[in-house]
């Protein structure tokens, strides 16, 4: 009786939580295996292509129009870095559903882990260019602090549920209207110059000072720059960060709890 008793332990099958987890993780290497395929470079091309940006920027806006911004290749490049997490997962997000249609019509599983693996595999490179990041502050004499032990994972959080909620929504209603892609491209340019990525939001006019936090963007790229270049964990910044991270969320699990009963019709 006891050796029956221990063999049902051993063979206890998996909790729904840890089937998730399982699911998630193998859905991540794939997309990062995808990702690097044929690829010489690989990680080097994560952390190029922002840093490109950032020099375009830093030549505009710096040497061109000369923003009275202090150390504004810093400046530009704990904005941009984040915002790259953001642009690539929500610009990804429209054919997510669709590039795995065999999957939606031949398995079942929840499909909404597709999407969280982009986000989790646009994040994971983001996570790993923060040492980049501090490379470019050590040249500028600012060193890490122990805030990051706590702003690091906490704006990580914010950003993934932000992100993860907005994809979730849009990839949901590609499936029916598949103009979304392209409206979506151009949402991604008009929050960029929305949130203050190139321009501080001291710049911005007080009568619209407070506009810019209806931005769901900005609270966390501010948020990851005060954090970076002040080593201050700015937590009203946190705080609309993750309202807005939230009902993102909210949104975009509605969103997908409402159509997913006709994925398998429409891919």
């Amino acid at each position: 009786m006891n050796c029956t008793a221990s063999t049902a332990k051993q063979v206890r099958p998996p909790s729904r939580l840890e089937h998730l987890r399982d699911l998630l993780l193998v859905l991540t290497q794939k997309e990062i295996k995808v990702r690097y395929k044929n690829s010489w470079l690989g990680y080097v091309w994560s952390v190029a292509h922002p840093l490109a940006f950032a020099l375009v920027y830093f030549i505009a806006f710096g040497l061109f129009l000369r923003v009275d911004i202090p150390n504004y290749t810093l400046f530009l490049i704990t904005g941009l870095f984040a915002w790259h997490w953001l642009a690539n997962s929500i610009a990804s997000s429209p054919n997510i559903f669709l590039s795995n249609s065999t999957l939606l019509k031949k398995v079942r599983f929840p499909h909404h882990t597709l999407v969280a693996a982009m986000v989790f595999n646009d994040g994971f490179h983001y996570l790993v260019s923060v040492p980049v990041i501090t490379a470019f502050l050590a040249v500028y004499g600012i060193a890490p602090s122990w805030v990051w032990l706590i702003g690091i994972p906490g704006l990580t959080v914010a950003q993934f549920l932000l992100t993860y909620g907005l994809a979730l929504a849009i990839a949901s209603i590609n499936l029916f209207f598949r103009d979304l892609e392209r409206l979506t491209s151009l949402l991604v340019m008009f929050l960029f110059f929305l949130t203050p990525i190139v321009y501080s939001e001291a710049m911005v006019p007080p009568a619209f000072r407070s506009v810019l936090y209806l931005n769901p963007f900005s609270p966390v790229i501010l948020g990851w720059r005060h954090l970076f270049l002040s080593s201050h964990l700015d937590w009203t910044l946190l705080g609309v960060g993750y309202a807005h991270a939230l009902v993102a969320v909210g949104l975009g699990m509605l969103v997908y709890r409402s159509l997913r009963w006709r994925f398998a019709e429409v891919v």
